[in-house]
């Protein structure tokens, strides 16, 4: 999503073409956080301390553009613009559940966030795929 001629490119893959709508390591991070809730660009850079506001802005433009991230501006002063993800980018999240699911079993030693234990649960109830590791 990054040039201006993405919308023509081909792709040898599904999994290359979902791919470079996630590439980067903002974007899967941005939609995370937009997940349970409409967020205003402040409460997002909350979420994410280590990202820029340049980098933000970027990120966001370019989910809005792909139709994952969905903008909402209030005609107030001082202006007010929420975040929210569209139906497309809802759609992501079982990919990136999986994706948490993987990193609880894998980087389990790496990981000290609140939401872990949430994780061991889809592990124990079994994705539709397995996610055991070989010591198992």
């Amino acid at each position: 999503m990054n040039s201006s001629d993405e919308k023509d490119r081909t792709f040898i893959s599904p999994v290359e073409a979902t791919l470079s709508i996630l590439e980067g390591k903002w974007k899967p991070l941005v939609i995370w956080k937009l997940k349970e809730k409409t967020l205003r660009f402040s409460q997002l850079e909350s979420v994410l301390p280590n990202i820029s506001p340049k980098m933000l802005t970027k990120q966001l433009r370019e989910l809005e553009k792909g139709g994952l991230v969905g903008r909402k501006v209030y005609p107030e002063i001082p202006p007010r613009v929420e975040y929210f993800l569209t139906p497309k980018g809802n759609s992501l999240m079982p990919i990136l559940d999986s994706l948490g699911a993987w990193g609880a079993v894998h980087l389990k030693d790496r990981i000290a966030c609140p939401t872990f234990e949430k994780y061991t649960q889809v592990v124990k109830k079994g994705p539709s795929y397995s996610m055991r590791t070989d010591n198992e």
